[in-house]
């Protein structure tokens, strides 16, 4: 197994770089960073072009991505052209290069990249991982009680259901919740769920807050999951407890519950860590749609308002992440299934 684990990591490196190549093409298409310099004093033509030379926005695209690979010198930025580089308006352009783990300074908000990130990574994963155990314990419930009760009135509800969730557009689903249980609500006289931000300004960030602020982005991120997840789970569990194994189980005597939990569903959730471990690595993107619906202030919200300005560090910061975070999270599904399933070896 510790042969296995090195040589995938070994793998990963030259595709790592591949990735980060296309990324750091595929931005030049994005939009003109220098174009968003200046805030209320937008910057003249010239000085755009200066500083365009002095980041180094001039040079043919592969010395660019050597300059952002292993970096260069200091470089501050004089955006104004007015000979001092000490007004707000500036910028600062070191570059110590993304393998020293300098993704460069936000040309929105002129502090390194990794801070901008940080500051939003824990808004992020606080939705994120609820919505993940929303949906995983509530698939998994779903599923199994389908699966064990089939072509019942539950499981044909459960199916109609899940075929109606999973064609709803996350957006349309966003906009009507909000309609029903913040609008409505609000108008019947009833408790209301907030539609904005992680807390009330007024009562401070406390858990009950965040906890009531948090329904609506985790049912809106968690209801299409649900449909998608409880019926691979409901197809994975009917075809293995149908299987000789199983009955040669029952046959011995062994109870329903320890023969689905402990025989059927060890076998039956191999393909569902393989979508699980395809979904996490997204969690550090955060849902891009529903954290801008509900204005949640976090890593998806972050990603749109930087491409909208161009940030181009904090944008290749945030793609390269997720690049990495696939690839580890890919490994360890690899690990689990050599606990779940024995016969799995990796030599």
């Amino acid at each position: 197994m510790a042969k296995y684990i090195i040589r995938r990591i070994l793998q990963a490196i030259p595709l790592l770089f591949l990735i980060s190549f296309i990324l750091f093409t595929l931005m030049q298409s994005v939009g003109d960073p220098i174009a968003t310099l200046g805030d209320r004093n937008p910057a003249r033509a010239e000085d755009r072009e200066r500083v365009r030379r002095q980041l180094g926005l001039d040079q043919p695209i592969f010395t660019q991505y050597l300059y952002w690979l292993i970096g260069n010198d200091w470089v501050k930025i004089d955006v104004d052209g007015n000979g001092s580089t000490n007004d707000e308006v500036d910028v600062y352009g070191k570059r110590q290069g993304v393998l020293r783990g300098d993704f460069g300074n936000s040309l929105a908000q002129r502090q390194p990249a990794i801070n901008v990130i940080g500051s939003r990574i824990r808004n992020t994963l606080t939705l994120m991982i609820t919505a993940e155990i929303v949906i995983i314990s509530l698939s998994l419930f779903l599923g199994i009680y389908a699966a064990t009760r089939q072509y019942s009135f539950f499981d044909n509800l459960l199916t109609t259901i899940s075929f109606v969730a999973f064609s709803v557009p996350v957006f349309l689903l966003a906009l009507l919740l909000m309609y029903i249980f913040a609008v409505n609500f609000r108008k019947w006289g009833l408790p209301y769920f907030p539609t904005t931000g992680m807390f009330d300004p007024s009562e401070g960030r406390t858990f009950a807050q965040i906890a009531w602020h948090l329904v609506l982005p985790v049912t809106t991120l968690s209801m299409i999951s649900i449909a998608g997840y409880s019926r691979f789970i409901r197809s994975t569990m009917l075809e293995v407890i149908n299987s000789d194994y199983i009955r040669t189980a029952r046959s011995k005597g062994l109870s329903e519950r320890r023969t689905l939990w402990v025989h059927a569903f060890k076998n039956a959730s191999l393909p569902l860590v393989t979508l699980i471990g395809l979904d996490l690595p997204f969690l550090l993107a955060g849902g891009v749609v529903t954290e801008t619906i509900f204005a949640w202030p976090g890593m998806g919200q972050l990603f749109v308002s930087s491409l909208g300005r161009s940030d181009f560090p904090v944008l290749m910061a945030l793609l390269m992440m997720i690049s990495v975070a696939v690839v580890i999270f890919q490994l360890l599904t690899d690990v689990v299934y050599t606990w779940l399933d024995p016969r799995i070896r990796y030599n």
